[in-house]
């Protein structure tokens, strides 16, 4: 034994505020103190069960709200809404009676990437949105409840609120782009898999056969331009352009104060270089494809159609091409201290 120990009590606002008042309501939002964007740490090791420590507050936003009697009919929605009223989030909604807890993780939804034969291992995670007084909204049988939620910087961060602004919006910027990538290689995967169809109706002896490999080969070489394609596990070295937009993100999301300017320079480089595999598959379309077409009108088979350009938008994204974080007009030191 160890003799003494300390005991590690959580944060007992919410048992506080069950006041017999709130205890009669249907649903109440039950009062949390503001949450800190705690500067994440990074390392570690193996402890095993032998060393007693604590474990450290949560990183993400602690929502708490009392039902009186569980819910059984309809549908029960908690959103996260951001300054200007748009959703930034849904969270899975507890219907259990008496008083419920529901993590936030203040990050937007994770980019959508191109699959590759190597992991994106950045962009397991969405970027972590800018602190700002957010709308916390519980929907519950046509009834909405309401509360705010105030979401501030670490006491310890050396940058500030435009800092993470624009640490923000360079994230997002980088988003988008692999949103974009994800677009190109869904028209390119689309192509490859009517050739193969096409393909497979055509008799390997006939030279029509051999012009449809040959296209496909092209196609194939504007992809492995976009993303690494030599198996053989996580580290195999090869580097494509989404690779290199994996790092950059990763470096990005690493540290939440202003970006270095090469940081922001890379990003615009990643983009020309995707411009121009872009054009480089368009081409192949506006010039290739057609007589492949007329190839295969003359022996009687469907022509292919070129795939529509298609718009990256992201799931972490919305018709405006960016996830509203907070507003900008923020007090010069938003921070939480506590």
């Amino acid at each position: 034994t160890h003799g003494r120990g300390i005991w590690i009590i959580d944060d007992i606002t919410p048992l506080r505020a069950l006041t017999p008042d709130l205890l009669k309501q249907d649903v109440a939002f039950v009062s949390a103190r503001p949450v800190q964007q705690r500067i994440e740490g990074q390392g570690g090791w193996a402890n095993g069960d032998a060393v007693f420590v604590g474990d450290n507050p949560p990183d993400s936003a602690v929502i708490n709200y009392y039902q009186r009697e569980r819910h059984l009919f309809g549908k029960m929605k908690l959103e996260v809404l951001d300054s200007s009223g748009r959703v930034v989030d849904e969270l899975p909604a507890s219907k259990r009676p008496g008083l419920n807890r529901v993590m936030w993780t203040m990050r937007a939804k994770p980019p959508r990437v191109p699959p590759a034969a190597q992991v994106a291992a950045s962009a397991i995670r969405g970027p972590r949105l800018v602190p700002s007084v957010y709308t916390v909204r519980l929907t519950k049988a046509g009834k909405v409840y309401e509360t705010k939620l105030t979401v501030g910087l670490d006491r310890r961060a050396k940058f500030n609120p435009a800092d993470r602004k624009a640490q923000f919006d360079a994230a997002m910027r980088v988003v988008a782009l692999f949103g974009d990538e994800s677009a190109l290689m869904d028209r390119i995967i689309g192509l490859r898999q009517a050739l193969a169809q096409t393909g497979a109706a055509v008799s390997e002896g006939d030279p029509l056969h051999k012009q449809i490999s040959d296209f496909d080969g092209k196609v194939d070489g504007v992809r492995k331009k976009i993303v690494a394609t030599t198996e053989g596990g996580a580290i195999t070295g090869e580097e494509r352009l989404r690779e290199h937009t994996d790092q950059l993100y990763g470096a990005i999301l690493s540290y939440e104060g202003n970006p270095a300017a090469y940081q922001i320079a890379y990003i615009d480089t990643l983009r020309r270089e995707l411009d121009d595999v872009t054009k480089q598959f368009d081409q192949l379309l506006a010039q290739d494809l057609p007589a492949l077409n007329d190839s295969l009108k003359s022996k009687g088979q469907q022509p292919l159609s070129p795939p529509a350009t298609k718009v990256g938008r992201n799931d972490a994204t919305h018709a405006s091409g960016g996830v509203a974080g907070a507003s900008s007009a923020l007090p010069a030191d938003f921070r939480v201290s506590y």
